[in-house]
């Protein structure tokens, strides 16, 4: 990761506890088909690596059901909420979801409103979160914020997130570095989940 903007921020690491932590990912659905294809790869690897390390995986899938639950995204994003029953609204079918695993289903940008996700992870004894998906600075960043201040740790995946630009993507690695998270890729939680590591 040298070389890129936000490597100067990056001044803590740490690897995740496979016995208390949880993978985050972040609506990987068909209306960000563009966006995530270029982090597919990486985040099939990331799924594959949490799930032979034991660590529980956790989807979120965002979709609307009626304007009574726009919120400020109506406001927002006008003509481009994602509405519950059409094909945009549908997990892509190539990120390692298995059968039986946890959907969440949410109609803002954090993870844990609404969707009893907080609750979940303690009573299953999660302290940590690995965040993954899209759109890195909205979804992704707003639940890594919000998984900090309610006393989880967080790890930021920098090559299993994405958005719109790379300008956009790196200025939430800055911050997540910077004062919320600490960043990793397939190949830091490849030596991390290691047995043995």
């Amino acid at each position: 990761m040298a070389g890129d903007s936000y490597s100067k921020y990056e001044i803590r690491w740490r690897n995740p506890n496979p016995a208390s932590a949880a993978l985050l990912v972040i609506d990987m659905q068909l209306h960000f088909a563009s966006i995530a294809a270029p982090i597919l790869s990486a985040l099939r690897c990331t799924v594959s690596l949490c799930r032979a390390s034991g660590i529980p995986v956790f989807f979120t899938r965002h979709r609307h059901r009626s304007p009574d639950d726009y919120g400020m995204l109506g406001e927002w994003w006008p003509g481009d909420l994602i509405l519950d029953g059409t094909p945009d609204a549908e997990l892509l079918p190539d990120i390692g979801r298995l059968f039986g695993d946890r959907v969440l289903e949410k109609n803002t940008y954090s993870a844990f409103a609404g969707t009893g996700l907080e609750e979940t992870l303690r009573a299953m004894g999660i302290e940590e979160v690995i965040v993954t998906g899209v759109m890195t600075n909205l979804c992704c960043e707003t639940t890594a914020r919000e998984a900090f201040v309610k006393g989880f740790r967080v790890f930021f995946s920098t090559d299993a997130t994405a958005t719109a630009n790379k300008e956009l993507h790196e200025a939430t690695l800055k911050n997540m570095a910077y004062g919320f998270a600490y960043l990793v890729d397939c190949t830091r939680l490849e030596a991390a989940l290691e047995p043995n590591s």
